[in-house]
């Protein structure tokens, strides 16, 4: 589902054309995510749902997959109108 999406973000990945949020570094820091286990997620997981966002009327997407280490992972991001990958929030499932 979205492949065209997930294409996007796994190529901003291995570019490094991504920034994360505030919010989702803090989420990351609280259940112990480094930026390599939200990399991981995003290149070998899948997007399982898409949101619009009410403020902005863009389109995030949740994908699931999993850390390094097998711990279940969520990341919910978007593509920006730049074109860079935004990480918006992140959770362990």
């Amino acid at each position: 589902m979205y492949l065209h999406v997930l294409k996007q973000m796994k190529e901003a990945i291995r570019l490094r054309k991504y920034i994360v949020t505030i919010h989702a570094a803090e989420e990351m820091d609280d259940d112990g995510f480094s930026i390599f286990d939200i990399e991981h997620c995003i290149l070998h997981g899948e997007i399982v749902e898409r949101q619009k966002e009410q403020a902005s009327a863009e389109w995030k997407y949740l994908l699931r997959g999993g850390t390094f280490h097998a711990k279940g992972i969520c990341v919910i991001a978007k593509i920006s109108i730049t074109g860079k990958l935004v990480i918006i929030t992140v959770y362990a499932t």
